[in-house]
């Protein structure tokens, strides 16, 4: 029951994975206690007492509880996923072989050492440890206890019919003259005490550490958004793989941590979302929801991307081949049609904000550019609103800046992202920036007064004419010089018919480059 309920609850891999980490740290924490005192005394009976002493059920009935909780730890260690439901039932079948043969163990302990509290101690160890371990609710390890609880007071009973009374009067004076029967039920009931009390502190011990688990899950959940591992960071945020609550899509959540949330921060940040949102291009990133935590933290979710950034592309393969190039452009182009035919200045293209992913449509298969992170985006066609851009602070990433945005940012317009693409572009066919230098200043200086070498001299192999010269036009100083839209460009790139890339191209390419 508790298994289905934890696994109704959070059953991600993360959980399973959490899980089965703990059940075989427990198997290979007690486990290894068990064998390393197991060792210790078979050296012990060999010294003292020779190899015949071997044989004795008790050193037997040791070596069979250290084997169940090494098996556990064997059939849990990481390499072989485990369902949360089989280790559950390992834990339990482990608790419950290796509990049984310590309780067997005790029966061949001298009376007077006391068995039953030489097996009371050892098990309550075992209990305590599984519930410092392994994640679980109070009324889970209360369970277990109680299973247990039969398992050992049972054995103390049985046990104790075999001591004779004279025996116990040397201990219990009061149980002179006692039946046998009596006498093992006063034990028992003294040994219920003290494992009623352990079982009691395990059950606080788990519901403690298992509630600050769940808070510490809580303060990673976004609205209905469970985060999962960071993919990524940038000056307007982090970003997060994500799962909707109930829909269980993959989803990409970006949030600004504390430490950058000043108020001018979160006012661009949230600008960011509600204009970015409006946007309906395919190749535009699409914004599913966004909020505030409680704690004023700001988070909008994204359809996650399976794919690359172009960055990660050249990095893989180095330059593109023109066809691809041309492809990849020219999508981008046309997702910032629509952002510039509402006014919408994207100021941050570069090949880390702009993903590609192969995507499946009819039976067919090839590169699907998404154009994201709007975060420096500049709405130019309501000049009565406040820009919270601060005008004297750089703003993009210098080796696709274009020159206007570092000599007069609050003058740019649509035609600085065409320049960022080209350089984009250039990146693509040549694996390297445009302009490089030892510090910023240096390269903003060529951006602003260095002519850009042609890509195929800086590839050092020829290029198609028309797309060699394409990307030196978008690279022009001067914005009248570059074409004057984002559809003007695509409409350029249509026409570059020597660069061709076909979707059996892309699938080749994913098949050889694209999973690692």
């Amino acid at each position: 029951m508790e298994a289905a309920r934890f696994t109704s609850r959070s059953a991600s891999e993360e959980d399973r994975a959490f899980l089965q980490q703990r059940v075989a740290m427990l198997g290979f924490a007690i486990g290894g206690g068990y064998f390393a005192f197991w060792i210790y005394v078979m050296v012990s009976i060999i010294v003292f007492h020779g190899v015949s002493r071997l044989t004795t059920p008790s050193f037997l009935w040791h070596f069979v509880a250290a084997a169940a909780f090494l098996t556990l730890w064997w059939l849990c260690r990481s390499g072989t996923p485990r369902s949360i439901r089989f280790s559950w039932t390992a834990e339990v079948t482990a608790l419950i072989v290796g509990v049984f043969a310590t309780c067997m163990m005790g029966f061949y302990i001298p009376f007077g050492r006391r068995p039953d509290f030489v097996v009371l101690l050892a098990l309550s160890y075992v209990v305590l440890g599984r519930a410092i371990l392994v994640p679980s609710t109070g009324r889970r390890t209360l369970g277990i206890g109680a299973v247990l609880g039969v398992v050992i007071l049972s054995c103390i009973y049985v046990g104790s019919l075999r001591i004779d009374i004279a025996s116990w009067s040397v201990v219990f004076p009061s149980l002179a003259g006692e039946t046998p029967q009596r006498a093992a039920a006063f034990i028992t009931i003294e040994a219920s005490v003290w494992w009623a009390t352990t079982t009691a502190l395990a059950a606080a011990t788990s519901a403690v550490f298992y509630g600050l688990r769940r808070r510490a899950r809580d303060a990673e959940q976004l609205g209905q958004y469970r985060l999962k591992e960071k993919i990524g960071e940038g000056g307007m945020g982090e970003v997060y793989r994500a799962d909707h609550a109930f829909l269980r899509r993959p989803t990409a959540v970006k949030l600004v941590p504390a430490n950058r949330a000043g108020a001018e921060t979160l006012q661009r940040f949230e600008r960011e979302v509600q204009l970015t949102a409006n946007l309906r291009h395919p190749n535009t990133i699409t914004i599913f929801d966004y909020g505030h935590t409680s704690d004023g933290v700001f988070y909008y979710a994204m359809e996650y991307v399976d794919g690359l950034a172009l960055s990660e592309l050249v990095a893989r393969s180095g330059p593109q081949h023109p066809g691809r190039v041309v492809d990849l452009w020219r999508q981008s182009a046309e997702a910032l049609i629509e952002a510039h035919g509402v006014g919408l200045v994207h100021r941050d293209i570069k090949p880390g904000n702009i993903m590609v992913q192969l995507l499946h449509d009819h039976g067919g298969a090839g590169d699907c550019v998404k154009v994201l992170d709007f975060g420096l985006v500049k709405e130019v066609q309501r000049e009565e609103q406040v820009d919270v851009t601060n005008e004297a602070t750089l703003l993009g990433t210098p080796q696709y800046m274009p020159p206007e945005a570092i000599a007069s940012p609050d003058t740019i317009d649509a035609r600085a992202d065409i320049y960022s693409l080209g350089a984009v572009a250039y990146y693509l066919l040549t694996g390297t920036h445009v302009f490089g230098g030892q510090t910023i200043v240096e390269v903003c200086a060529h951006h602003l007064h260095s002519d850009p070498e042609p890509a195929s001299q800086r590839l050092g192999k020829p290029l198609p004419p028309d797309l060699d010269a394409l990307v030196l036009r978008c690279l022009a100083k001067d914005p009248a010089d570059r074409p004057q839209s984002a559809l003007q460009l695509a409409e350029a790139l249509q026409r570059c018919a020597d660069a061709a890339w076909s979707p059996a191209d892309a699938q080749r390419w994913w098949t050889e480059h694209g999973r690692r």
